[in-house]
């Protein structure tokens, strides 16, 4: 450019503009999702998506149902998004309502529903093969060194292929990725 300044015009003009109001409906999507949405806790471990989803559309239709944890837990949890807010605010009405053998805790949702990333799910019959071979474990000491952790899970499951000990500066604890050699030891 004559100014000496070629890009001047994008960095500061009218594109940048139009790029920020493009972001403005997203949020306001993910605001309007997370009114829609509900949490709910103490799911009973025999309890599926499909039971859980079908007493929840009592309230409204369920648009979508994820029960996260450990699946033979009652420590998982489940996010339930509904069409609209009014089936979000009636789902709050069954707090303390027995699924299975435990009475379930609903509350108004902090977060949206994210939608999985295909880009992280296993595309080939190995990489499936790998994932189901691995478990994730959670609140591992960081002082506990690696050899340690791979000769805790070897001793007690089988053999394992490979560990990933992932941790931070912030946390006393880390996580692991442990894949075993056999699927049925993990």
């Amino acid at each position: 450019s004559a100014s000496g300044q070629p890009n001047r015009r994008r960095r500061n003009g009218f594109n940048q503009g139009r790029r920020r109001m493009g972001v403005r409906p997203r949020r306001t999507d993910r605001e309007d999702s997370v009114r829609r949405t509900v949490y709910v806790s103490d799911i009973d471990q025999h309890v599926t998506e499909q039971k859980l989803a079908e007493v929840f559309s009592n309230c409204g239709q369920v648009v979508d149902c994820r029960i996260c944890g450990d699946p033979n837990s009652v420590m998982r949890f489940a996010f339930i998004e509904f069409a609209d807010d009014a089936g979000a605010r009636a789902a709050l009405t069954l707090g303390g309502t027995i699924l299975g053998f435990y009475p379930v805790r609903v509350l108004p949702s902090k977060t949206a529903i994210l939608p999985v990333n295909p880009k992280f799910l296993p595309r080939t019959e190995d990489e499936k093969e790998m994932v189901s071979r691995t478990v994730y474990c959670t609140n591992i000491d960081k002082n506990v060194p690696e050899d340690v952790v791979k000769n805790f899970f070897e001793g007690i499951c089988g053999e394992v292929a490979r560990l990933r000990l992932l941790g931070d500066y912030v946390h006393a604890t880390c996580i692991a990725f442990v894949e075993f050699v056999q699927v049925s030891k993990a």
